[in-house]
């Protein structure tokens, strides 16, 4: 729609213009619980540097009712459409603007989201604005660089609950009247409002200041609200941030709101953080969860500094806001005084980082510092290489400029630019400062270039095992096709280990951390020393690279993988494995042998999680369509030997119980899922609780061992909003045309799902093991999918481009429909880059295919 996406050279344009004190927000939410509209009042006092003047201000309403500036009425008929209200030539230097219009709550977690709990059938409110959806709810001058104070006066019904960003007042009649906030951009203002449950404390400074914390979730999740493990990480991220940040908490209080169907992990509203309310685990999850909950917790808090203190000036830079969070969240996890997880690293090492290589290994792929053009643009970009990347470059910019040298910079960059509004250039500015490094060579080389480099060991040893040379040398591969750029060779900060077999263990017996540059860099430290079992590049993950190992160390890995006695050069190894089946350069099946073969030694759980879900993604795309049923036979077998060998009650146990349920494919094996869930079979110490109970039927399900009468049954026994959600996956899951049919129509025909619903019908509807099924769907998906994404609201419709496109159908004739459509339907740049990408990875599966059944033929 013309109108809706706001451009960069108009936000810049705005911005020279206008300068916005205040923002005053009246909002009548009584009739919340039914739902509908509800009155949204917008007073907003902005100065304008040319009187008389055009602009323009953001809403999205079905009704404007009232438009006046500076005391001369507008007829809303004339200056609203699409989402934009024109202010046209009537600005004077100093302004007020008033806006009475009728705002929809909504159910796709985009601006004031409504949901009602089926357990208590109360309606239960928050917003989530990030990126241009604050919109959705008041008048706003919608960009990150035109900041203000906001104040919110809400009509709330009787016995709820009002949190903002401002700290919670006393309701007088059922209105809450809060105090202006500091000076914050639109998109972290927040409102949550409910009968919320809450518990509440404090964290108490070295200096003697008081923050006031608060944990809020529905009531029927409260007996599973684990408020104390909540605060205390909370309160070992204050206190090592505020240490390394050298600046006092922003905000006058700091609230965590765990809210239902969130599209994210959670959103950095200033003082008010809302976190998705799955992260109340009302079953047994592993140790790997609490550190993911963990980091998600760190990563918010982090963002009260960077990112609400000091904000970008736009979206281009949203790669340094979310890469600093996730950085500085992982440090914190690593380093600070308490913390259970200090092995943090080895988990950013397995997971984030092999989503970067993914992502950056893509058509789409981009610099870091991306171009950012429009809305549209970034609403695409919240990606793997805006986190994960980003992550890993200033992980290798610290080791680059040393962390004291860091932390100092940042220190330096809070006081300078506190409240305001920056660009990259001001944080790259304080690091120079600080460490003496030139970072302009570096920035360009890392943060506004494409594509990954391959750093490989070239050794020379001499008859009596000694080396006589030994270099590193760095490759730039040519970038995907499509994408654009030219491949470049990068300055590299990386440690480089020596692994022996001691005890049958492999420890490091040496270490040497340089500067790698160019294509090839010698390393005379290890001339004249004896060739140990194993060289790792990149020891200790410092920076971000492809990383491959030579022959003999090669094939001591694959003797002993699982015999590192440190978790991070294991997750290194799993890692290079990994990405080396993708490209095609391990086969498949001998992915699978080398998993098996140490995964039953890993000790680290999230390693062991992340091993399950690449092994089952590797045979079900990249395994030689002939092999891959008995692929599949050898990895459900043996995840079924692991459940049976794993100590009763343990993390190990629940995960391969899990690995196991998902891919269960023989009558006997079905047979034990059938006699978990109605308690006929048992594994000593396995608890089949609510979570994992749906895990069992929704496989019983996909395979039609569970049919309409045994969901509803379940369903009854767990009455709750994710019980509807896992119902609604069974029912899409079974392998019935009809079910498929009825599936499809739900999210594609109709509208009216909400946002988690949606998302769980589509996970049920795409089985693996049902791609017969499937086939016809890939002709109704490119007739569908532009009219979807022209007419439904962004989360919902990337939903649908990427969940429903048909991955499963690997074969050329997915590529030859997919580049027809995008020839014939000419898509919008962000629908293009979804598709493509989607695309990329059928062709990715094709090539591991191939290489695959080539290892099977002995070629």
């Amino acid at each position: 729609m013309p109108g809706t996406n706001l451009t960069r050279e108009e936000a810049q344009q705005r911005a020279r213009l206008l300068s916005v004190d205040s923002y005053e927000i009246d909002l009548d939410l009584s009739g919340a619980q039914e739902g509908g509209t509800y009155r949204s009042v917008t007073t907003v006092r902005f100065d304008a540097a040319e009187a008389g003047a055009d602009t323009f201000i953001d809403l999205v309403a079905p009704a404007v009712h009232e438009v006046v500036l500076n005391g001369t009425a507008l007829d809303p008929a004339e200056v609203f459409a699409d989402s934009r209200i024109a202010l046209p030539g009537l600005l004077a230097g100093r302004n007020e603007l008033r806006v009475v219009a009728d705002c929809a709550y909504t159910n796709t977690g985009e601006g004031l989201h409504r949901f009602v709990d089926p357990v208590d059938q109360q309606a239960y409110l928050y917003t989530q604005f990030e990126v241009p959806d604050a919109r959705r709810v008041f008048a706003s001058f919608e960009q990150p660089d035109l900041k203000a104070t906001f104040r919110f006066t809400v009509k709330a019904p009787e016995g709820w609950t009002v949190i903002s960003n401002s700290p919670t007042p006393e309701p007088v009649d059922n209105l809450w009247s809060f105090a202006p906030t500091p000076r914050i951009s639109t998109y972290i203002t927040a409102l949550i409002a409910g009968p919320y449950h809450s518990v509440h404390s404090t964290w108490e400074g070295a200096d003697g200041r008081s923050v006031p914390l608060g944990i809020y979730c529905r009531p029927s999740l409260a007996e599973h609200l684990d408020a104390d493990a909540i605060f205390e990480v909370t309160r070992q991220g204050f206190d090592w941030f505020q240490e390394k940040f050298d600046y006092a908490y922003p905000f006058a209080k700091y609230d965590q709101l765990f809210v239902p169907e969130f599209n994210s992990g959670a959103m950095e509203n200033a003082g008010a953080v809302t976190i998705r309310d799955q992260y109340v685990f009302r079953s047994k999850v592993t140790d790997a969860a609490y550190e993911v909950r963990a980091e998600t917790i760190l990563h918010e808090l982090a963002h009260m500094w960077f990112g609400d203190l000091v904000t970008m000036e736009w979206w281009n830079d949203l790669w340094l806001n979310e890469s600093f969070a996730t950085y500085t969240s992982i440090a914190c996890q690593a380093a600070a005084p308490g913390s259970k997880w200090p092995h943090a690293w080895t988990t950013f090492a397995n997971s984030m980082k092999t989503w970067a290589y993914r992502q950056d290994q893509l058509p789409s792929t981009h610099p870091i510092m991306a171009e950012i053009r429009d809305l549209d643009d970034v609403l695409v970009n919240f990606d793997g290489i805006t986190y994960a990347k980003g992550a890993s470059v200033l992980k290798q910019l610290v080791a680059y400029v040393g962390q004291d040298e860091f932390f100092k910079g940042v220190q330096a960059y809070f006081k300078a630019h506190a409240f305001k509004n920056t660009r990259l250039s001001d944080l790259l500015g304080a690091l120079e400062e600080t460490s003496g490094r030139d970072l302009k060579t570096w920035s360009k080389a890392w943060l506004e270039t494409a594509g990954i480099n391959v750093l490989r060991p070239r050794i020379e040893v001499g008859a009596d095992g000694v080396i006589t040379s030994f270099a590193v040398r760095q490759e730039a591969p040519a970038l995907p096709a499509g994408a654009a750029g030219e491949p470049t060779l990068r300055p590299h900060r990386i440690a480089i280990g020596a692994y022996d077999l001691d005890g049958g263990k492999l420890v490091r017996t040496a270490r040497v951390e340089l500067d790698v540059d160019g294509e090839l860099t010698e390393v005379p430290q290890f001339v004249g020393t004896k060739r140990p079992a194993v060289f790792l590049l990149n020891d200790d993950d410092l920076s971000y690279a492809k990383v491959r190992l030579d022959a003999e160390s090669l094939a001591a890995v694959t003797r002993h993988l699982g015999d590192f006695t440190e978790s991070l050069p294991r997750a290194l190894c799993w890692a290079s494995a990994w990405d080396m089946t993708r490209d095609g350069e391990l086969a498949t099946r001998d992915y699978l042998e080398l998993v098996l073969s140490g995964i039953g030694k890993e000790t680290d759980i999230g390693v062991v999680q992340s091993l399950h879900r690449q092994v089952k993604l590797a045979l079900d795309l990249y395994a030689d369509p002939d092999w891959r049923e008995s692929g599949l036979a050898k990895w459900t077998e043996a995840a079924l030997e692991h459940l049976k060998a794993a100590a009763a009650g343990s993390d190990h146990q629940l995960a391969w119980a899990r690995a196991f349920a998902a891919s269960a494919r023989t009558k006997d094996q079905l047979d034990l899922l059938q006699g978990l869930l109605d308690g006929t079979a048992e594994v000593p110490g396995l608890v089949v609780d609510t979570e994992l109970r749906w895990a069992l039927l929704q496989r019983l399900a996909a395979t039609g061992r569970a049919d309409e009468q045994a969901i509803a049954a379940e369903l009854e026994r767990d009455k709750t909003s994710a019980g509807e959600r896992h119902a609604a996956t069974a029912r899409a899951a079974r392998p019935t045309a009809e079910a498929k049919a009825a599936a499809w129509a739900s999210v594609v025909e109709q509208d009216t799902l909400p946002n988690a619903v949606q998302e769980a019908v589509i996970g049920g509807f795409v089985q693996t093991d049902q791609r017969e099924l499937l086939a016809p769907y890939t002709e109704k998906y490119f007739g569908a999918v532009k009219d979807v994404w022209d007419a439904r609201s962004h989360e919902m419709a990337q939903q649908i481009v990427v969940g429903l496109y048909p991955s499963l159908q690997a074969s050329r004739q997915t590529l030859e429909v997919t580049d027809a459509w995008l020839a014939a339907t000419e898509p919008s740049p962000a629908l293009r880059r979804l598709v493509t990408e989607a695309r990329a990875g059928v062709e990715r599966a094709l090539k591991a295919q191939a290489a695959d059944a080539e290892a099977a033929s002995g070629a």
